[in-house]
């Protein structure tokens, strides 16, 4: 399907021009159909990025939309020494009359800044954020798929530039956005994962980085991940930096733990306490449930009790929530200190939800938040 084309914005924000570079040599149309047609995850990129510079006597400036390309870099940046770096992710949906949106655009802009300010970075202006993920968007809207749960993934991401050894924040910055079409992010789409709970390592610490999405954080997982690994697991669940007992999250996804069956479900949620990624699709979810008539706590739980409460016939159903995956179930759990089942096959709660969501997102359902941002 080609869209129909749509005018770039001529500025992301008030005093901060947009220029148009558009690539030399894009993607033919055979490329492009061949990449949609089997795309992955976050392997392979459309044909522009957009681009902006922040230093400390301009601000904000420079801003365009270029052909996607390497960065060249000085090996004294300071992002490859004291990482200050941050990035968001949202998708760009085809809508049933063809058109894109976005879904809240406004939440990732916001989670965004509080990054920004966890790192001591410069906020970039709300406004600004959405109108670059619009502007690629349009740009390289025939790279958004029109196929079952295929969606074009966008990637905003910040970095410090300025070339200097010392520790202090940076006096330079890129701004960045790129898009990647993709499939859904477990191959096996919702045919459920296993996870390892990690008892070794934790991710995060009250007063940390936990709320911040931030590469280091992600850099920090990645030896749990291999542990999980090692056990045949597909992800990593953490515990808390504290105590060590209370589940926190699953990789880069929130959890809900479904207690009982039918109307009378209760959906429990980990309480952000600081070391906990404030999902957006957790806080969609919360809301969600609530239209379908589910209670919705949020609160500890631990390891032990949710071991107890599966065995128990408490908890009925588990899932893994975010951006990437949307809704995921969990079916296996391992630990050092005993393994469990919840199940092997996606419960009703948790399918009711992910095709609640879904519609929202991509037009087949009615909005009755404002959730959905109307690109062209």
């Amino acid at each position: 399907m080609t869209a129909k084309t749509v005018a770039l914005p001529s500025q992301l924000a008030e005093g901060l021009p947009l220029t148009v570079v558009p690539a030399d040599h894009p993607r033919s149309d055979d490329e492009r159909a061949k990449i949609l047609a089997n795309p992955g995850f976050g392997t392979n990129f459309t044909d522009h990025m957009v681009l902006v510079r922040w230093t400390e006597d301009q601000g904000w400036h420079d801003a365009k939309v270029q052909a996607y390309q390497p960065f060249s870099i000085d090996p004294a940046s300071a992002v490859l020494h004291y990482a200050q770096e941050i990035f968001e992710g949202l998708k760009a949906y085809r809508r049933p009359d063809g058109t894109t949106a976005t879904f809240r655009p406004d939440a990732n802009a916001e989670r965004f800044n509080n990054s920004a300010r966890r790192l001591a970075m410069p906020e970039l202006p709300p406004e600004a954020f959405i109108a670059a993920c619009d502007a690629l968007t349009l740009i390289d809207q025939d790279w958004v798929p029109s196929e079952g749960e295929m969606t074009l993934y966008l990637r905003p991401f910040m970095f410090a530039n300025e070339v200097f050894l010392g520790v202090r924040p940076s006096k330079e910055y890129y701004f960045c956005v790129i898009a990647s079409p993709a499939a859904a992010y477990f191959g096996g789409g919702v045919s459920g994962v296993s996870v390892y709970a990690s008892e070794d390592f934790v991710r995060a610490v009250p007063g940390g980085t936990g709320e911040a999405k931030c590469g280091g954080n992600y850099a920090a997982s990645l030896l749990a991940q291999a542990q999980a690994a090692a056990e045949g697991c597909d992800q990593v669940v953490w515990l808390d930096g504290l105590e060590h007992k209370y589940v926190e999250e699953m990789g880069g996804m929130n959890l809900f733990f479904v207690y009982g069956e039918g109307d009378d479900a209760e959906l429990v949620t980990p309480d952000l306490t600081g070391s906990l990624l404030p999902g957006i699709t957790r806080r969609s979810l919360i809301e969600a449930a609530g239209d379908l008539g589910y209670r919705v706590t949020e609160r500890k739980i631990s390891l032990a009790d949710w071991r107890d409460d599966v065995r128990d016939g408490k908890i009925t159903e588990t899932f893994a929530c975010g951006t990437a995956a949307v809704i995921t179930p969990v079916y296996t759990v391992k630990a050092r200190t005993g393994d469990f089942e919840i199940g092997s096959e996606p419960g009703p709660v948790t399918m009711r939800l992910r095709e609640y969501l879904l519609g929202i997102q991509t037009g087949t359902a009615e909005d009755t938040h404002g959730w959905i941002h109307e690109i062209g």
